[in-house]
């Protein structure tokens, strides 16, 4: 007999499936919830909801109806009441070196939205691989949120691309050369003529996963 799926990992699952309708504007029932699941009994799946409730990643509607799902609503910030947007994760990115910008979207990211040009931003999230950016803070494995834009000021983190491969580096400039400056003495920066260098946008987030 295989072990039993972890309760963590399956309200991750049951998250990313809610997550996924309700951006799509066709919030499942808490029956569907349970047939997606495989719960022998209904009350299963309506724990596993109240929980993301109670941890903040979903949220009620008044007047819903019981034994629905469709009540509930990803959520906005309990900080701000700022909304949250959704961060198409793209994949991996290479942080050691240059490498093939990898475009296939494994799911979606939450970000807090705020300010007046929140509405008009376009994100995107990448996983770093490689170690150049550990000083400044960005490790293996860690997720960049990046707001999409064709330029940045020397000093920023940016995603660059330089032909069909991409790279997470400092920005700097060098006698009207682009330098992706590396944040890891045990790497070399990548000089480049401007026309050889795209700014994809700049890194306004790192996400990490501890344990």
């Amino acid at each position: 007999m295989s072990p039993k799926t972890p309760p963590g990992e399956t309200r991750e699952k049951i998250y990313e499936f809610m997550r996924d309708r309700l951006l799509e504007g066709n919030p499942p029932t808490v029956r569907e919830v349970q047939a997606r699941f495989g719960f022998k009994a209904v009350q299963s799946a309506q724990a596993h909801l109240e929980q993301l409730v109670a941890e903040g990643r979903l949220a009620k509607q008044f007047g819903e109806q019981k034994g629905r799902a469709r009540g509930y609503t990803l959520p906005r910030s309990s900080v701000d009441h700022t909304p949250m947007a959704y961060a198409p994760l793209l994949g991996h990115i290479q942080a050691g070196g240059l490498e093939a910008a990898i475009e296939e979207r494994e799911g979606l990211v939450p970000v807090q939205r705020s300010g007046r040009r929140a509405g008009s931003e376009s994100l995107f999230a990448l996983r770093v691989r490689g170690e150049s950016m550990t000083g400044a803070g960005i490790l293996p494995d860690d997720i960049v949120i990046v707001r999409a834009q064709p330029s940045a000021e020397p000093g920023e983190i940016v995603v660059a691309l330089v032909g069909d491969e991409a790279t997470v580096k400092t920005l700097r400039s060098r006698r009207g050369k682009i330098v992706l400056q590396p944040e890891n003495d045990a790497f070399e920066p990548i000089v480049l003529d401007p026309s050889e260098c795209q700014i994809l946008g700049k890194v306004i987030e790192v996400r990490r996963t501890l344990g």
